[in-house]
């Protein structure tokens, strides 16, 4: 096995689907209401028989007991909880953890009644297997982020961190935030998903391609020997112009046709 290929779940669809969307990187927050209401928007009609979310649904997250609190976070968070339970008692909801709401755990996935998806899943849908993550795992040139990555990732941090007070914890939460938009502030190259490694995963997981988010440059790639990553666009409303793009796999006759297709056209 390539070493940096993690364990990889697996996934049947049951033979009704027919219809299954992937979005990541919407980055919910409170301050940016128009991206929320797109979102919510699409949840409310997109005829999808499945919606997995491949990360950062939220732009942070601090543990499952934010939205039960009273301060001015819990709403925003208890108002998403609440749309996703909605959606999850009319279609299937899978949710991957991304750099940015990693915290998310069971009690929030019982709340909203979807499911936890691991990083890496294959997911067999129409005859085909289909690779899914959120892709940070992927951009190994990145040494710094990914040290960070394996630190948080870890069930000693975690317990340290959720053991903390949720004020406490959303400070340190607004306090890397800060940082991080400094850092696009300066005009940081972020690295991009290493190919190789992509490669490598698909080999790995004998599928032909690869779906995840994290970098915000929608696009497919083309690796070599008939495989392929596909990327899905990050979601602002507010941009000009909006993103907010689904990536809908649809059986036709038998045969899965992948498109890309704006929000408010995926009902």
């Amino acid at each position: 096995m390539n070493p940096t290929t993690p364990r990889i779940a697996e996934l049947t669809a049951p033979a009704a689907w027919q219809v299954v969307d992937f979005i990541s990187d919407l980055h919910l927050q409170a301050s940016e209401p128009a991206t929320v209401q797109a979102w919510e928007h699409y949840m409310a009609h997109t005829r999808a028989d499945a919606v997995f979310i491949l990360g950062d649904l939220f732009e942070v997250w601090v543990g499952d007991d934010g939205p039960a609190s009273a301060d001015d976070e819990a709403r925003f968070e208890a108002r998403c909880v609440h749309t996703l339970h909605t959606t999850a008692q009319r279609r299937t909801v899978f949710l991957m953890h991304g750099n940015r709401d990693f915290l998310l755990g069971n009690a929030f996935a019982q709340a909203c009644g979807l499911r936890l998806l691991a990083d890496p899943t294959v997911l067999v849908f129409g005859g085909q297997r289909w690779l899914l993550s959120h892709g940070d795992a992927l951009c190994l040139d990145d040494t710094d982020y990914l040290q960070f990555r394996a630190q948080v990732r870890s069930p000693e941090w975690q317990q340290a961190f959720l053991a903390k007070p949720l004020a406490e914890r959303r400070a340190i939460a607004r306090g890397l935030r800060t940082e991080s938009e400094a850092r696009k502030r300066s005009g940081a190259v972020y690295a991009d998903v290493d190919a190789a490694a992509a490669a490598g995963w698909l080999q790995t997981a004998q599928a032909r391609e690869l779906i995840h988010g994290h970098t915000h440059k929608p696009a497919d790639h083309a690796l070599g020997d008939g495989l392929r990553r596909r990327v899905l666009s990050d979601w602002d409303a507010a941009a000009t112009p909006p993103r907010a793009e689904v990536l809908r796999l649809q059986l036709d006759a038998g045969a899965v046709q992948v498109q890309r297709l704006p929000a408010q056209q995926a009902g």
